[in-house]
């Protein structure tokens, strides 16, 4: 599989913490390896769009849509509460 990051997922990313950053990095190199990772948490979040939801962390987590053999990534944001 690989990965490619919208343009909003790229302004996501380059306004985040470094902390995040580097947390999603750690993140999507996972679900590279194992969409299945048990710190992915990984579920379906909009089942009319085939959108997913992983986590970046506690506070953080990143949506993206599954196209072939590319996970593209939508937007990475703060968990709303």
């Amino acid at each position: 599989m690989k990965r490619q990051l919208t343009a909003a997922a790229v302004k996501d990313y380059t306004e985040a913490p470094p902390a995040v950053q580097k947390a999603f990095d750690k993140q999507v190199k996972l679900l590279l390896q194992n969409f299945r990772h048990p710190s992915l948490r990984a579920k379906k979040y909009d089942e009319p769009r085939n959108v997913w939801q992983a986590r970046v962390n506690r506070d953080w987590r990143f949506y993206f849509v599954i196209t072939g053999d590319t996970y593209l990534i939508l937007n990475i944001i703060p968990h709303p509460k």
